[in-house]
């Protein structure tokens, strides 16, 4: 998980409408998510998505409505307020974000975030480590280096504290997010410890990456989505289109936390000709999403996927799978499929309460189950992906 991680803001809101939905992966600490658009939700890749993962029932949303009415009338935070009926109604992850928040959603949809850079991971060992350095950002520039354990981020033990706190820590909560703030980290590589204070910038993605793997006429080629950012739907539909007539696809959605849906959406296109994508509930009513017809049915393709693969990831690698599209392989998914909608409340902030929940193309349920890959492979996974998509005649 990066100190990039997304939590998107639905735009164009009215107090009391229901016109965005939310599926999957929302962490109050900045874990990637998604949103859903006033679009008809059939229309194809259209439709946006977010996501925000939970286990509850439903909130009443004229509940929190009136709470946070009630707050601004006699002078209170309409935010505290509205986190008060959240926390009494058991929905573990409906979420409030004051105003501030809802700019950084904004900003987030365009793959840009404050942070210092990095990315982390619990390792086996229990310790949690650096996954990814940004190159050119203020880790990169301090030496700091995929490997590196992380034992203290502001004088505080990291310890068994979970990746997404962490990764909250180095964005900075409040005023402490902002650029130009500073996070000291506690490092350990090789036995030696030092620390070095760093300080946060405005930062932006690489979303979608591509290269070659293998050589001559037998390559591959492998295309790693860390989120799905604003364009990161088309950027995965180019690079299939642009790759070698019967060269294999090696989809790599590991720590993938989610994203935009809309862009998994216009992903799943770029292999299916047309069809249901997934399937989510709302109060009870049920809506589809659609691919887009086009895309490339023939190349073999592998996704790889791990405990790190979230909602709106988790979507795309059950459409492919179900819809028999891919072969995955990997460790089991995370397991975020709840559906949230958000509404505006006074002053700014914004509610995400939870109405229900999607499922594969297949009907099944992703939300507290995670999806299986067809080869569940705990080391080596890309090795093994890349003799799946081979003996499939997709080369690597």
């Amino acid at each position: 998980m990066s100190d990039g991680g997304y939590r998107f803001g639905p735009r164009g809101l009215r107090r009391g409408a229901a016109l965005t939905l939310v599926f999957g992966c929302a962490l109050a600490t900045a874990a990637a998510t998604g949103t859903l658009p006033q679009d008809d939700p059939a229309a194809g890749s259209g439709a946006r998505t977010r996501s925000v993962a939970s286990t509850a029932a439903p909130v009443d949303r004229e509940e929190i409505e009136d709470a946070a009415a009630d707050a601004q009338a006699d002078g209170k935070s309409v935010k505290d307020a509205a986190e008060e009926v959240v926390s009494r109604s058991g929905d573990r992850w409906g979420a409030v974000y004051d105003e501030r928040e809802y700019e950084e959603f904004e900003q987030a949809l365009d793959g840009a975030y404050t942070g210092v850079g990095l990315s982390a991971r619990r390792t086996d060992g229990g310790a949690v480590s650096v996954s990814r350095v940004q190159p050119g950002g203020p880790a990169d520039r301090a030496g700091i280096r995929a490997g590196d354990l992380l034992d203290t981020l502001d004088g505080r033990r990291v310890g068994k504290r979970p990746v997404a706190e962490v990764v909250a820590s180095l964005r900075g909560d409040g005023t402490q997010a902002a650029e130009g703030s500073r996070v000291e980290l506690g490092l350990v590589r090789d036995g030696r410890s030092w620390t070095r204070t760093l300080e946060r910038v405005r930062l932006t993605t690489d979303a979608v990456t591509v290269r070659r793997i293998g050589a001559g006429p037998s390559s591959a080629v492998l295309i790693k989505v860390a989120a799905f950012t604003k364009g990161a739907g088309a950027e995965v539909r180019d690079a299939v289109r642009d790759a070698p007539e019967g060269a294999g696809i090696l989809l790599d959605l590991r720590a993938n936390s989610g994203g935009l849906v809309a862009e998994a959406v216009v992903a799943a296109s770029a292999f299916l000709d047309g069809g249901l994508v997934a399937t989510y509930d709302v109060r009870g009513e049920e809506q589809a999403l659609y691919a887009d017809a086009g895309g490339d049915t023939d190349r073999p393709v592998v996704v790889l996927v791990d405990g790190g693969t979230m909602s709106a990831a988790e979507l795309l690698t059950g459409a492919l799978q179900d819809r028999g599209r891919a072969v995955t392989v990997g460790s089991p998914t995370f397991g975020k499929g709840s559906v949230q909608m958000p509404s505006e409340l006074p002053g700014g902030s914004v509610a995400e309460l939870t109405v229900g929940h999607y499922r594969t193309p297949g009907g099944r349920s992703v939300d507290g189950r995670g999806i299986t890959p067809d080869l569940v492979v705990r080391e080596r996974a890309q090795q093994r992906a890349e003799t799946v998509l081979s003996g499939l005649g997709g080369g690597s």
